[in-house]
């Protein structure tokens, strides 16, 4: 019977938290969602672009955490 609590992901005898893929791949789809917003010219109507991203960074982390990680 697996566990269905989070546990450490390990890379050979490394051990490290499963939050750390989750927030890295939330950055990486914050940066690519703010770019295609860039590209759509849709920045224009944000008040403070920079807290825009934080705002998708955000979001992309409760979505990958709500269907990968489960916490």
């Amino acid at each position: 019977m697996t566990n269905p609590y989070p546990h450490e992901l390990s890379i050979g005898d490394l051990y490290f938290s499963p939050v750390i893929p989750v927030v890295v791949l939330g950055f990486v789809l914050a940066g690519i969602t703010a770019t295609l917003f860039n590209r759509l010219k849709l920045t224009r109507w944000f008040y403070m672009p920079s807290y825009i991203f934080l705002a998708f960074w955000i979001i992309w982390i409760y979505i990958i955490d709500h269907f990968w990680i489960h916490f």
